[in-house]
């Protein structure tokens, strides 16, 4: 078993060290659900990309922008949102850490 809380604090101290502000670690993989802890350092981005069938976002620490969507928002720790379905980025408006679950396939129904 994981703990959230610990693991955001050592991916923020890995994204602190990074040359590129930002660390991830995908800690949960069981078919087609993903959970991976993100960190990234104020100011430093993760840059717009396609979204996966279904993923929602909780911050786990500080404060962060939704971004590339029609409706952008700022999100603070404690707040959790489904990700849109169109292509979207996040920037860290603050030293941040949060958690991105994703859904990479889905079953058809015939």
């Amino acid at each position: 078993m994981d703990d959230l809380s610990s693991l955001a604090r050592r991916q923020l101290d890995d994204a602190r060290a990074s040359a590129h502000g930002r660390s991830a670690h995908l800690f949960l993989q069981d078919g087609p659900l993903r959970q991976t802890v993100i960190a990234l350092i104020e100011g430093a981005a993760l840059d717009e990309h396609n979204t996966p069938p279904a993923a929602s976002l909780q911050v786990l620490h500080g404060r962060v922008r939704l971004t590339g969507t029609a409706d952008e928002r700022d999100l603070i720790a404690g707040q959790v949102t489904p990700i849109p379905h169109e292509r979207h980025g996040l920037k860290a408006l603050q030293d941040s850490a949060v958690l991105l679950t994703a859904v990479t396939a889905t079953k058809t129904m015939n």
